[in-house]
């Protein structure tokens, strides 16, 4: 059962503590990296018989007639779903394109910035106890908007085969080739490359403890876009709540895994109370309820706070991946959130909102990263490139000023350099 707390009767240590997954992967994550870079295909189809259940012989990609056929097998209501999902997603991300700058000066100075797509991104979908096309929609469009060359994914294939619904998806976002890899040595293919798997230039998505380490491990070789811990939600809202509806959101991410963690903040112990016992009816006939129970059980809690601007406190030092505000105007509270992955404002939006439908993001910071990391954006699928120009007349104007300056750092060749080209 789930823990209620009074703020400020607890140590903040005790009451702020976070989930960690007790799983030292380090050294395994290594072994199959270097094995995937030593060995290619053949250790990737050595996984995948192992991890995965693969057929030895089954060919690592996925050939454009399967994924069609896939596509062709999803309920039309389904696939109708999904696509107003993806626009609503490329909506939303299209507003965030970044078209670079160019300044003009006197003298003939130009100095400018372009934002150009990556050539080559792997997206990593997960497929253990759960499969996520909405995760496939969410990683592929951003990175169409952004004009990647070639979107790659990898995502595991049991018994040697990849869900449908995931191979529709990626047909719906626009990737362009998919892979039956999965784990870390997923990830150490999309860094190094095989004879089958190209090699890209950042990796991007979820995964479970040996995906996360393996981003980290290569990370310098590719970019990546963060490092993604067990799912989080946090939800504060206020006396008039329902306990219904706030139970089911707390459990909509404990499902998730069993580290997830749900975190309920209100200024109201009755309503705590309420959640609490309602949980506990959920649960019952939650059907993954091993899951969520262990979840709510080992990482859940209800804080009781004084009001609800104590609340959001709270939940700004939490930094929480998901965060719900329940209450009757939300927006007047808005400014008050500083560290969240998303937010959901008021009575009637729900996290899952989020996770399917509304167009933001749905791969978010997680373990209070929120703190310095964003919700993946086009900006993930792009880099900067600054240029300059200087005429003659404006190079002679600051030749003096950059001596200085070089001088300053002992640094005579670069005056020299600068004095060299003084009218």
């Amino acid at each position: 059962m789930i823990k209620i707390y009074n703020f400020g009767e607890v140590d903040n240590a005790e009451l702020f503590a976070r989930t960690e997954m007790p799983v030292d992967v380090e050294d395994a994550v290594s072994a199959i990296i270097d094995n995937v870079r030593q060995n290619g295909d053949a250790a990737l189809r050595d996984y995948g018989v192992r991890f995965d259940r693969m057929p030895a012989d089954l060919p690592l990609e996925v050939t454009r007639e399967e994924i069609e056929a896939a596509y062709q097998s999803i309920d039309p209501e389904l696939i109708a779903v999904m696509e107003e999902a993806a626009e609503n997603i490329r909506e939303y991300h299209r507003r965030q394109i970044n078209p670079g700058y160019e300044i003009r000066k006197e003298n003939g100075i130009v100095l400018g910035q372009r934002v150009l797509p990556i050539d080559k991104v792997g997206i990593y979908i997960p497929g253990g106890t759960a499969a996520y096309p909405s995760t496939t929609l969410m990683n592929v469009v951003p990175a169409k908007i952004a004009g990647v060359g070639e979107i790659v994914i990898t995502t595991p294939a049991n018994g040697g085969v990849i869900r449908p619904v995931i191979l529709a998806a990626a047909k719906i976002g626009g990737a362009d080739r998919i892979f039956r890899a999965g784990g870390a040595q997923a990830v150490a293919a999309l860094a190094y490359g095989t004879e089958t798997v190209p090699a890209v230039d950042k990796i991007v998505g979820p995964g479970n403890a040996y995906v996360a380490e393996a981003k980290r491990q290569v990370f310098g070789r590719v970019g990546i876009d963060m490092i993604a811990g067990p799912s989080e939600i946090l939800v504060v809202a206020d006396g008039k709540s329902d306990p219904y509806k706030i139970a089911a959101d707390m459990l909509s991410q404990a499902e998730h895994d069993k580290f997830a963690t749900a975190v309920l903040v209100t200024d109201s112990r009755d309503l705590a109370e309420q959640v609490r016992d309602e949980l506990e009816r959920q649960l019952a006939v939650l059907p993954r309820e091993e899951i969520a129970r262990a979840s709510i059980d080992n990482n859940g809690k209800i804080i009781v706070a004084d009001d609800i601007a104590k609340a959001i406190d709270i939940a700004n030092e939490i930094a929480p991946e998901h965060f719900e505000l329940c209450v009757d105007d939300p927006f007047p509270l808005l400014p008050r959130i500083r560290h969240a992955g998303s937010v959901f404002l008021g009575r009637n939006c729900p996290e899952a909102l989020g996770d399917y439908f509304a167009g933001p993001n749905h791969t978010l910071p997680t373990s209070g990263t929120a703190r310095f990391y964003s919700p993946l954006s086009v900006d993930d699928f792009t880099k900067k490139m600054q240029y300059s120009y200087y005429s003659g007349e404006a190079l002679s104007e600051a030749a003096d000023k950059i001596a200085r300056f070089a001088r300053e750092e002992g640094l005579e060749g670069h005056a020299r350099s600068a004095l060299s080209r003084k009218q």
